[in-house]
């Protein structure tokens, strides 16, 4: 077999050490000589590490992605010289029953050697930075609906109804109810009187909801998760003025993809930090929908097709635009939408989610390559598309409610 890189070494890393083998090949065979070594997860043995790969020639570097373990491996190492291949563990998977970190290191080093495994996508810095922020604000806003929740389920127990007859139990109106009533008062009327706007309209239902068994306890408690939803808006705020910092460098790219339907500046913001504002790193547009997690995948044996499920994807940005293929889905007047209840019609709501995912990518793999704007070809189009199927459709249609159908061309 071909050996790309002579000199080639594989690293296996655990939480408090790796094991590194140095394989360099020989002229002729049996003379390739690979060794094993073992250095701690320190930042001065990864430094000395460094040192020694460079001393030893080593031209392409191999390491698994386990955990967050590989990161201060793969930060102290890309700017050495040598090619630094990050690896999807699934790729690399040793033969059962001959596992051990020995094993596996001395794995990757042969594989990188003859050039028999692909890299993962590692961002540069910037993006990186991009990263951490727009996924800590989302674990941050999953954990301030989680108080939220957790809010409403101490107004059941102690009989207040609020979120039965207002919608939103800490909009304004809902906050200051809330307010009062962890302030002592009491009264169902008096608390009822400071809804606010078109909530007004459900006085007297307020009235009834808003009388319980509200008590002190209830009111400690309620303080709590309203102290702590606070703490999260607060954090969340601080995260976004941050992320609007960062996102300078890639603005004309963020405001390219917000020009899709159903794309806000949120989910702008996902889509730039986890696909890294550059559509050159995908070759096509099914590269970046494959590598998201929205293609279909192969699974062929004996001539047979057993499954075509979609692969594990980036889950950050497949939940940022599954929440925009939904807001299209709602949408009558354009072509997403027009394709998400065509799709949905006949094989089911998740499918067709996928779908505009898929459609959404493609959207803007080709907006990035040529820096134009989304051109909405319509909800009308797939009628533009196949007219003469559309009019036989509607006409079986009303012939089937028992209609009988004449057509006459429009003057």
């Amino acid at each position: 077999m071909e050996v790309i890189h002579s000199r080639c070494a594989g690293i296996d890393i655990s939480k408090r050490d790796a094991k590194v083998c140095v394989r360099i090949a020989g002229s002729g065979p049996g003379r390739t000589v690979e060794t094993v070594t073992t250095w701690s997860s320190m930042t001065a043995q990864i430094l000395a590490l460094r040192d020694h790969l460079v001393a030893e020639g080593v031209t392409c570097v191999v390491m698994e992605a386990t955990g967050d373990y590989w990161k201060p491996f793969y930060y102290l190492l890309e700017d050495a010289g040598f090619e630094l291949m990050l690896v999807n563990a699934r790729h690399a998977r040793n033969v059962p029953g001959r596992k051990t970190d020995v094993a596996d290191a001395t794995w990757l080093a042969q594989l990188g050697a003859h050039g028999l495994i692909r890299a993962s996508f590692v961002p540069p810095e910037p993006i990186r930075q991009l990263r951490d922020l727009t996924r800590t604000r989302l674990a941050l806003t999953r954990e301030r609906t989680r108080e939220a929740q957790r809010l409403e389920k101490l107004l059941e127990d102690s009989g207040i109804k609020l979120s039965a007859v207002a919608s939103e139990v800490l909009g304004v109106s809902g906050r200051e109810m809330l307010e009062a009533l962890i302030a002592g008062k009491r009264d169902p009327q008096e608390l009822a009187q400071l809804a606010h706007g078109r909530l007004r309209q459900k006085i007297p239902a307020l009235t009834q909801a808003l009388a319980g068994r509200f008590t002190e306890h209830h009111a400690f408690l309620a303080r709590v998760h309203l102290d702590l939803i606070d703490r999260h808006t607060a954090a969340i705020d601080q995260i976004t003025e941050r992320i609007e910092t960062l996102m300078e460098p890639f603005r004309a790219f963020h405001e390219l993809i917000r020009s899709i339907p159903g794309i806000s500046t949120v989910i702008a913001d996902v889509v730039v930090a986890e696909t890294g504002a550059d559509m050159s790193r995908f070759p096509t547009a099914k590269h970046l929908a494959s590598w998201a997690g929205t293609a279909p995948g192969n699974n062929e044996s004996a001539g047979k097709v057993k499954s075509s499920r979609t692969r594990p994807g980036n889950p950050y940005l497949q939940g940022a635009l599954g929440s925009a293929a939904m807001v299209c889905a709602q949408h009558p007047d354009t072509y997403l939408g027009a394709r998400y209840r065509r799709i949905a019609a006949h094989r089911g709501p998740l499918k067709a989610n996928v779908a505009i995912q898929h459609s959404m990518l493609t959207a803007i793999w080709n907006m990035g390559t040529t820096g134009t704007l989304y051109d909405d070809p319509g909800a009308d189009f797939f009628n533009r598309l196949h007219p003469d199927r559309t009019k036989s459709r509607a006409i079986h249609q009303l012939e089937a409610m028992g209609y009988q159908v004449t057509l006459a061309t429009a003057s």
